[in-house]
This record gives C-alpha cells, structure tokens and sequence, in this order.
C-alpha cells in the first residue's frame, strides 16, 4: 500500500475511533484497488454513527426509539436488550394494574429483584385487603351500635344528644321526633327541659370517656359523654339521665342510716364517724355524756309508752338549749354524747346543771324526770386519748352525777 492510500485510509479510520466524526471519505481519491476497503470503512462510519446515537437515545430511557438497521452488527446485543426492556416495562405496566402474576428471568440478578418485588407487592394487597375489610367490619359495627343505641334510647326517658365537635351544631336528639337537621323551636323547649344544655354544647375533652353529674334546682342528671365519628363528622354524644329519685333515694338511706328512728337525732354511728374526723382533724372540742335517769323504772311501771316518751321528752329539752349546730347524737338506749366545737367544761357543767333542774323540778309526769352528766374538753393537738378512753373518762365523770341523784330520788336509780 503507497504512502497517499495508507494516509487517507489511517486518517479517516482515526476520524471514526476517535472523533471528531465529521470528516469523511471521498473514494475517488484511493487507487481502485482500495475502493472496497474505503466503502467498508464508510460503512464503518455509518454503524458508529447510529450506535452512538442509539445508545444516546436508551440511556435517556427513550424506549420508543426506533431500532437500528438489521445489519448493524454493532447494535445486535443492544437490539435485544431494548427488546428486553420493551417487554418489561409492559410487565412493569401490568404489575401496576394488579397483575403479580408476571416473572421475568432474563436481566439476571434484576430478575431476582423484581419477582422479589412483585411478590411483596401481592403480599402487601392481600394484607391491605384484609385491613380494609377488617375496618369495613369494624364501621359497620359501629353504625349497628349507633342505630341500636338510637333505637334503644329513642322510647326511653334518656336524652341522646349528639353535637358536632368543631360547630357545635346539635346532629341528633333522640327527644325531637322530627329527621335531620334538628328543628331549632325543638331545641329551645329541649333548652327549658336541659337547663344544662350550654354545658354539653361546649364539652371539648376530646378522647376523653366521662361520666359526670349535674343539678338545676332540685333536678338531677347523670351525663355519659364520650367521641364519637357521626355520619363521617367527628361529634361528641352525650347521655344524659334524671337521677332525682335515685338521689333522693340515697339522700333517704343516707339520712336513716345516720339517724336513729325513736328519736330523730343522730346515731351511735354517725357519733363515732363525726368523733374520728375531730380527734384526726385535732380539733378542739367539749364532750358531754348523758345518761337518761331511770329509763328501766318508768318501762317497768308505767309502760313503754311511757318511757318512749321519757326519752322524747328529754331528746326536746336538750335540742331547745343548745345550737343546731351542735352534735346531739342517742348512742345507746338511755345514753346520749353531746359535741359542741371549743374548749368550754365549765360554761357546759353550768348550763347542764340548770337544765337538769328545771327538769327534775317542772315536770308533770307521773314518775321523776332526771339525768346524770359528764363533761370532757378535747385539746385537740394536745390530745392524747382515744375515743374510748374520752368516753370512758366523760362516764366516770357522769357517775358522780348520778350518784347524786340517786341520793334524791333512791327509787328511779337502783
């Protein structure tokens, strides 16, 4: 080969290689011998040219591309692996319509990653499937509570109110009788039955279940209040109940449990309770013991009824002479504790012996009216003695009362 041949050839070979791929061949200039060798390199230059540019294309993802000449030896393994793609982006599509059936086994190690993918995929929707039917159940259960829950109140004395969380608007009221939305003139006779309708409009504890009391006069209701999604908008239900009997009820038991039934004042327990608030409360305080005079002596001879009225008598005597707010309580069958607040012995030994005077001298019963007393301070803070011990030193004290007594009046003591 001469010199002029090898130079254009090497030249144009260097062009293709190397770049820049813009200078090209003129086949006229190479002896004959030499022009197929040129045509091949033209050819050369051709495939180079749509190699580059078809890769170009692939690496931008452009699939729709359009596949170089068959003949194009360069581009065979870059023909099949657009055709490869091809079909994966349509399985791709296909996986995305909820086909997981598709597998591929033909890019390798991403094979692997994407039947890995596509399994997980159909897990995950089998699992969002059961969670979506799960709380499909779960709403529906609780749309066949609400309706139960409004059918069950609907014909009861019970109000169900339901209020809007952020609005404030009543949704439902099971007193109206009427169907959505709830009839303003309704609302207003509801307010008069309600008085405590402001209260439940503007409850906001939300997640909060509570049960709370509330009372109009002597009205008394019990209000159940708790979120709840109403007709897809976040609402508060309240259940209210009049509880006025039940209050009543346990104000009556309450009231007997505490007071004894001869006489009307308080009990032996009631003593004992308000006795142990004041030694824990280390209050000062003035005990005074009393012991009904021949209570078995009036029983004997002139009848219970009598003696019922013995004790009425006397019961009367000493609630006339002290507060109401002293504690005046029966704590056994003649035997009563008077408990007034501070520290006052002697200004009560007085008292009490001018009581007893005049009981002993102006009645007019067929039998004797006396008692004995025993009087006891309570130093609170100072205080040291139990109950028993200050019940026990007020009865001591009360003895030598009645031993007094018994010297006046020997046969109504024995």
């Amino acid at each position: 080969m001469d010199n002029k041949n090898c130079e254009l050839l090497f030249a144009y070979l260097k062009n293709i290689l190397y770049g820049p791929r813009t200078a090209s061949l003129d086949i006229d200039q190479l002896d004959e011998p030499y022009h197929e060798l040129g045509r091949d390199l033209q050819y050369l230059h051709h495939a180079v040219e749509e190699l580059l540019s078809y890769t170009s294309e692939l690496s931008k993802g452009n699939l729709s591309v359009a596949f170089p000449d068959k003949h194009n030896f360069l581009c065979e393994n870059l023909n099949q692996l657009h055709e490869n793609l091809n079909h994966l982006t349509w399985q791709a599509q296909q996986v995305a319509k909820g086909d997981y059936s598709q597998h591929i086994s033909y890019l390798g190690e991403f094979s692997t990653a994407f039947n890995d993918l596509t399994v997980q995929l159909k897990q995950r929707e089998e699992q969002l499937k059961e969670d979506t039917s799960r709380a499909k159940s779960h709403t529906e259960m609780i749309e066949d509570y609400n309706e139960l829950l409004v059918a069950m109140l609907s014909k009861r004395n019970e109000w169900l109110i339901v209020v809007d969380i952020d609005t404030k608007e009543i949704l439902y009221c099971n007193k109206d009788g009427h169907c959505d939305p709830i009839d303003s003139s309704f609302c207003a006779t509801c307010k008069k039955r309600l008085p405590f309708q402001d209260d439940i409009l503007n409850w906001n504890k939300r997640d909060e279940y509570k049960v709370w009391e509330i009372n109009d006069c002597d009205t008394y209701y019990r209000v159940t209040s708790f979120p709840i999604e109403w007709k897809e908008r976040y609402s508060y239900v309240h259940i209210a109940v009049d509880i006025t009997d039940e209050k009543r009820m346990a104000h009556t038991l309450t009231s007997k449990a505490y007071h004894d039934a001869g006489t009307g004042i308080k009990n032996r327990l009631f003593f004992k309770e308000y006795m142990e608030k004041i030694l824990n409360e280390q209050r000062d305080a003035t005990l005074c013991y009393l012991d009904l005079d021949g209570l078995k002596y009036v029983n004997d001879t002139f009848g219970h009824s009598q003696g019922d009225a013995y004790i009425q008598n006397f019961v009367e005597l000493i609630r006339s002479c002290f507060r109401n707010g002293d504690t005046f309580a029966r704590i056994g069958g003649d035997e009563f504790c008077l408990v007034l607040t501070g520290l006052m012995k002697d200004l009560i030994d007085k008292k009490l012996a001018a009581i007893l005077d005049s009981f002993q001298s102006e009645s007019d019963s067929e039998y004797q009216c006396s008692f004995s007393y025993g009087t006891v301070e309570i130093a609170g803070k100072d205080n040291e003695l139990t109950l028993d011990e200050i019940i026990q030193k007020a009865d001591s004290i009360m003895y030598k009362c009645k031993r007094k007594n018994k010297v006046k009046y020997p046969e109504l003591i024995r």
